[in-house]
């Protein structure tokens, strides 16, 4: 900011008199030979004179057109640089948006799946040992319960979420025999969870009641599994319905001959660890689309890293990639476009290319909430690629040298441009008016004014928006209150520095740190240390933490913390309490600092209470996740007045 000035202007008024005296006689002398004199001739000097002002006045305006000429083109050059870098800033801005909201995601996905799958194994083992049974004699109980509760984990419209064991040879008619009980039983469990307009029995009789595939040799009727062979038939899958363009129920199809689970599975089982390939989603409607499948395997012991553990099932994720891409930028972001590149083309269930071959490249553009797919292929705009911003989007973290020779490990990366629309977006008319301002301003001291006014208030601009978001990062780290004091305290210790050093346009100039000293106190002035007298601290401990933490992996007690605090964040906020710090289980705030509160124990009491219940939905939620014990946590509050 600057302050007003006011410019007073002094004129002078200077008065010259010359006094002539009058003399008949010389007057009428000199008219009398007013002939005999010459005409006036202004001498030499006075001519060269004449004729240097007029140089320099050419020189000067030729100087103030050059000037004017320049200043403009220089001006228009500025603009032009500026729009261009704005539009590089602003791209980039968005690119980082999407890679880390996308790469979150992902590994949302990976960790919601693993631990999906950790909890069927678990109640298998379980059932397997009340029943005397073992895989893959096994159906997941609730499952259309769990699988939603995957489906909201994952944060993706409608994914479809599948179970299948690996049957061998001789198992097959026995695990036939199982199917045709535990599928009916599903079918009417699910159909009245998730209130199916088709009732059970319709299901079951759209359903192939034995481990089938469908024949290329046949035209692709379906028949028997061959009983040479193991088989990976799909035993459960949510949400339940038909699918468009199948006329029966999806149901003990034998993934082994599936163009897009099977090699997948196949993968996943030899590595045993979670993949990723591009499958079609949506087959048979207007609405196919590509998509992507990620198969999870489930191991015959709830260690997923144990040396010794067998995979005997697996779970998995079809999902949209325009669900995936929706809600990424907000409104007003628009004009990315985004392409994802595979690693691994044999991964990839649908063709594109003239040679048949499969392809491993989408491209889509993601305009603010929406996306739309724009070909299967890298369709960005060449002129960008120097704009390229790439990242790996989805790693397995797989060991190459664990892998045997010939198996492509897949690997998603995430390449992303800019549009033409988002650089027009940027393409103003604001440099020619500059330049025209710049022309118009012939006059050099117009220009001079001109020039100096645009340039302070440009800079005055700028000051301002760094003031502003300093500002605001300032009051996010302090309370109101301590931000002001220490505003103050500033101002107090800028005082005598001199008036160079307090009219610098850089915030941060003022902060400089002082040379220190043991004992000496920082910046000249007293520490903050103020006395409350009547606040009311509040504590929250875990009950039971200790020994549900112990029985857990690391990310899982991350996840119920992290859940649970953000929690107690929120309602901190809405009620005004001030969050002090977290040690381990223990959330510590304190109410009355460091703004007043009169009802400062009620307020206590209503934060206490609102985090407790607040504890007991989340654990409810997390169960699924987290394991059935995660629901038995409560939330032990103390509040000290």
């Amino acid at each position: 900011m600057s302050d007003d000035q006011s410019i007073s202007s002094k004129k002078s008024n200077f008065t010259t008199a010359s006094k002539f005296s009058s003399n008949p006689f010389t007057d009428s002398v000199s008219n009398d030979r007013s002939y005999e004199r010459e005409a006036y001739q202004p001498p030499e000097v006075a001519k060269r004179e004449e004729a240097n002002i007029l140089r320099a006045k050419v020189l000067v305006a030729l100087i103030i057109l050059l000037a004017a000429s320049a200043v403009g083109a220089s001006t228009y050059l500025l603009v032009k640089d500026q729009e261009k870098k704005d539009f590089e800033n602003q791209f980039a801005s968005y690119a980082s948006e999407i890679l880390t909201l996308s790469r979150q995601k992902a590994d949302q996905f990976f960790s919601a799946l693993d631990a999906f799958s950790v909890s069927i194994a678990s109640q298998a083992i379980s059932e397997n040992a009340l029943r005397n049974t073992s895989w893959p004699f096994f159906a997941v109980p609730d499952w259309s319960v769990k699988a939603r509760g995957l489906a909201e984990l994952t944060g993706v419209f409608d994914p479809d979420i599948l179970f299948f064991s690996i049957v061998q040879p001789q198992e097959k008619d026995e695990y036939t025999e199982f199917a045709t009980q535990a599928v009916p039983k599903w079918y009417e469990e699910s159909a009245e969870v998730e209130e199916t307009e088709m009732t059970a029995t319709e299901f079951w009789q759209r359903s192939i009641p034995f481990i089938h595939f469908y024949d290329p040799e046949n035209n692709y009727q379906p028949g028997p599994s061959p009983g040479t062979s193991e088989s990976i038939p799909l035993l459960q899958l949510y949400p339940l319905r038909l699918y468009p363009g199948y006329p029966v129920m999806p149901i003990l199809f034998d993934n082994v001959y599936s163009p897009g689970a099977g090699p997948l599975v196949d993968l996943s089982r030899s590595i045993r660890k979670p993949v990723l390939g591009f499958v079609v989603v949506d087959v048979g409607t207007d609405a196919a689309t590509p998509g992507s499948m990620i198969i999870q395997p489930i191991y015959n012991t709830t260690n997923s890293r144990s040396e010794d553990r067998k995979v005997v099932a697996f779970t998995g994720i079809q999902l949209n990639w325009l669900d995936y891409f929706k809600n990424v930028l907000t409104d007003g972001e628009f004009g990315v476009i985004v392409v994802l590149k595979s690693s691994c083309p044999n991964l990839c269930a649908f063709e594109q290319h003239d040679d048949g071959s499969a392809s491993s490249v989408l491209t889509y553009r993601i305009d603010g909430q929406n996306a739309e797919l724009v070909g299967i292929s890298d369709l960005h705009n060449p002129k960008y690629d120097g704009m390229e911003i790439a990242d790996v989007f989805v790693d397995l973290g797989i060991d190459e040298s664990e892998v045997p020779e010939g198996i492509c490990i897949p690997t998603l990366t995430l390449h992303v441009y800019p549009s033409e629309d988002l650089e027009q977006s940027f393409q103003t008319s604001q440099a020619m008016q500059y330049t025209g301002v710049v022309a118009a301003s012939f006059i050099f001291t117009s220009l001079v004014f001109l020039l100096y006014d645009y340039f302070v208030r440009r800079r005055q601009t700028k000051v301002m928006e760094r003031i502003m978001r300093q500002d605001k990062i300032v009051s996010n780290v302090f309370p109101t209150a301590i931000r002001d004091r220490l505003y103050q305290s500033q101002e107090k210790h800028q005082k005598g520095i001199g008036r160079r050093h307090s009219e610098r346009s850089d915030f941060n100039s003022g902060f400089e740190i002082p040379d220190f000293e043991e004992g000496s106190q920082l910046y000249g002035s007293a520490p903050m240390a103020d006395l409350f007298p009547s606040v009311s601290v509040v504590f929250a401990d875990i009950v039971g933490f200790t020994a549900w933490s112990s029985a857990r992996e690391p990310h899982q007690v991350f996840v119920l913390l992290e859940t649970i605090y953000c929690a107690f964040d929120r309602i901190a906020y809405r009620h005004s309490v001030f969050k002090v710090e977290t040690v381990g289980d223990c959330y510590v705030s304190v109410v009355g600092l460091p703004e007043p509160v009169d009802k400062h124990a009620v307020v206590a009491c209503r934060f206490a209470r609102a985090c407790k219940m607040k504890m007991g939905e989340l654990t409810l939620k997390l169960e699924v996740s987290l394991g059935p014990d995660t629901g038995d946590l409560n939330l032990r509050t103390g509040i000290h007045r």
